[in-house]
């Protein structure tokens, strides 16, 4: 049991710090959860090598985050395409970065 990663940590971090620039917390925190389900993966694989452990209880927490991940990363990819995203640079589109910076200006006055 393993999981096919579509984004590298380094994408997520690019995706991560592009939507933290132009304050589109949504891609972000799929992003974030993605890194999070990651991490509860490599615990739980690490847990079934503890022969002292219940293996049943860690598969079956490593397996759900599995299925997890890729309900998480199809999502991701839907909303990059829906908003439209440079997927080769994975920058936010201009259209949408001046959307953020207007809302932004029209706070501050």
């Amino acid at each position: 049991m393993n999981y096919a990663e579509r984004f590298t940590d380094a994408e997520l971090e690019r995706i991560l710090e592009e939507a933290t620039i132009y304050m589109c917390a949504c891609p972000a925190q799929v992003a974030v959860a993605i890194r999070q389900l990651r991490t509860l993966y490599r615990y739980q694989v690490a847990c079934l090598e503890d022969a002292g452990n219940l293996a049943l209880v860690h598969q079956t927490i490593a397996e759900s985050a599995v299925k997890a991940h890729e309900e998480l990363q199809d999502c991701l990819d839907r909303v990059l395409d829906l908003e439209q995203w440079d997927r080769t640079t994975l920058c936010m589109p201009e259209g949408l970065r001046r959307k953020q910076l207007d809302t932004l200006f029209r706070e501050d006055q």
